[in-house]
């Protein structure tokens, strides 16, 4: 009996120490959960309305995605609402890329070139340059690349919307905010309005001086980093923006002596017996500055002394003398104002035209003045009717004007070539001494003529006339490149 009151009494205390025990279940209720970690946004994550801000974003990226592959099947008129409908409630898409901008730029362009009224055009051009506005408040970061997207279409798509300035201040904007890493797509326009306002003396030398060296440090960098066909748009750029810079060189001062030496000296060096090489480098250096006691000019001038025929100096110098030595000394105007007065005192053909193609050949080597130089050619010619070097001359003129009458590569550069070819067959007819040289230059560059697709995709023909635009503004007939 006394075990029994035993067990029930244990019994009873034990049930009473359970009563009071806290439950696990009602401890874990009272533990406050552990907070989330905090969300890092992605610092690239645009402010702009995003899928996740719309009402419904489901709807947003359905039209998104639908309008997306219709565009890529260039289905643009049935895209064009839904892409209306996507921009409308995500402007921003997912925040982190700017498709619904670029693709509003696609969409604007194709209208464009369905329409032909031109005030809808301009309204379109407007809404075009709208796109990279509205894109640039949405991802700020790529502000530059914006700008020099608009740049870009203004120079090759849309000239008559602005102004050479205006052009020329949106491109200075981008090299300013980006340097070296400006777009390569920009590199070229800017390269020619950038030349073309220094030349006219619109801007200060030192301006010129900045981006014309921004210019050369994106293209160096471009065309050392680039893989594959990452290198193709570059190649582009090295036929046209290093040649289209070297017209910088007339102006007196912009280059230094070094720029001279590095880029010209060689020619000496493979030529140390040449005296038109001799005469043109002791010319180009002393044009940079160069010091006449520095080592490579003392190299120029004694093979001057050794290969050139020099005149006895006399008390009263002849034109031809002081003309020589302007050359020489760079002074190109004094030159060209001495060989004119030659010309004037001689009744020797020979002499006039020979003094008469000197003129031409330092308006081309070394004042670029394209037009000026066949000009003076063509003088020599009328004065020597068979000699065949001014027409060798003006083959090169027209042979070198790429990059001045298209962008250093394509069919608008091309097509100088069928010119250049004219003139050396002219050479080759006239005088047989030149006949070889004037074949030489046939043969390197023929290649270079377009070739067939590009000719018969313009609408153009073989064997037809054709009138070359740009400076040179003459007839010549289509050939295509041999493949």
């Amino acid at each position: 009996m006394n075990n029994t009151k035993s067990f029930w009494l244990v019994a009873i205390v034990l049930l009473l120490m359970a009563a009071c025990t806290p439950k696990v279940v009602e401890l874990a209720e009272t533990i406050e959960a552990a907070p989330p970690p905090p969300k890092v946004e992605d610092p690239n994550m645009s402010k702009c309305p995003k899928f996740s801000d719309a009402s419904n974003p489901d709807e947003a990226e359905t039209a998104h995605v639908l309008y997306r592959d219709m565009l890529k099947m260039k289905q643009y008129e049935e895209a064009y609402p839904l892409w209306e409908k996507a921009m409308a409630m995500a402007p921003a898409a997912d925040g982190l890329r700017d498709y619904h901008y670029m693709d509003g730029v696609k969409f604007y362009e194709w209208m464009y070139g369905n329409e032909t009224d031109e005030a809808k055009q301009k309204e379109l051009v407007q809404k075009i340059l709208g796109m990279y506005d509205k894109a640039a408040e949405c991802y700020p970061k790529k502000a530059a690349q914006y700008e020099g997207y608009k740049a870009f279409k203004l120079y090759y798509k849309y000239p008559d919307v602005t102004t050479k300035e205006e052009l020329y201040s949106m491109f200075k904007s981008v090299a300013d905010d980006l340097g070296e890493d400006m777009p390569y797509f920009t590199i070229n326009p800017f390269t020619s309005v950038l030349v073309e306002r220094a030349l006219e003396e619109k801007i200060p030398m030192a301006e010129a001086q900045k981006y014309q060296g921004i210019l050369s440090q994106a293209f160096e960098k471009g065309i050392s980093e680039c893989e594959g066909k990452k290198c193709e748009p570059w190649e582009i750029i090295k036929s046209y923006s290093p040649v289209r810079l070297q017209d910088l060189e007339t102006i007196k001062g912009f280059y230094d002596c070094a720029h001279f030496e590095n880029k010209y000296y060689a020619e000496f060096e493979n030529n140390p017996n040449d005296c038109d090489a001799i005469e043109t480098t002791i010319s180009r250096l002393k044009w940079g500055g160069c010091a006449k006691e520095s080592e490579k000019m003392m190299a120029l001038y004694a093979a001057y002394k050794a290969n050139c025929r020099t005149e006895v100096v006399s008390a009263t110098p002849s034109n031809v003398s002081l003309g020589g030595q302007a050359l020489r000394d760079g002074n190109y105007d004094e030159s060209i104002r001495r060989y004119e007065q030659a010309i004037a005192e001689t009744d020797d053909i020979e002499k006039k035209a020979s003094f008469t193609l000197r003129i031409s050949k330092i308006y081309y080597v070394h004042k670029r003045k394209f037009s000026k130089s066949r000009e003076y050619a063509l003088k020599a010619a009328k004065l020597r009717p068979n000699w065949g070097e001014p027409y060798l001359l003006i083959g090169r003129l027209y042979a070198s004007s790429g990059p001045l009458c298209g962008p250093g590569t394509g069919f608008d550069s091309q097509r100088v070539v069928w010119a250049a070819i004219d003139m050396w067959n002219k050479a080759k007819s006239v005088d047989p001494a030149a006949a070889g040289e004037a074949r030489k230059f046939i043969g390197e560059y023929a290649k270079y003529m377009p070739n067939k697709e590009d000719i018969f995709i313009r609408g153009l023909k073989e064997g037809d006339t054709y009138k070359l635009p740009c400076w040179i503004q003459r007839n010549t007939k289509i050939r295509a490149a041999k493949n």
